[in-house]
């Protein structure tokens, strides 16, 4: 799914790093490409996708103001982590959760 014209932000982030290297004026094109990105993906594994939408823009501004992951973040349910896990590398995978050793639907701390 990486790769794709409509995520031209989204597609350059691997890390809180590259997220924060970004202007702050494009924070919100950010914020629409992530959440596409989410629905686009959650669409075809399945699964609960509300509470990361409702998480996107927190999720950003987090990684961008604090320097993650030294500073620590704890979510409440493994489905507000979902935006967390896309700009942390592991965007490429997010469509393997709840398959047979795909990327865990909750947050674990390894």
């Amino acid at each position: 799914m990486t790769q794709n014209s409509h995520y031209s932000l989204l597609d350059k982030i691997d890390s809180p790093e590259d997220l924060r290297a970004l202007p702050e004026s494009s924070l919100e094109q950010l914020a629409g490409e992530l959440r596409a990105f989410l629905l686009a993906s959650v669409s075809q594994s399945g699964g609960h996708f509300a509470a990361g939408l409702g998480s996107v823009e927190l999720t950003i501004a987090l990684h961008y103001l604090y320097q993650t992951p030294e500073d620590r973040i704890v979510w409440d349910v493994g489905h507000q982590a979902y935006p967390h896990k896309i700009l942390t590398g592991r965007k490429d995978r997010l469509h393997t959760i709840r398959k047979w050793e795909g990327l865990a639907p909750f947050p674990k701390r390894a």
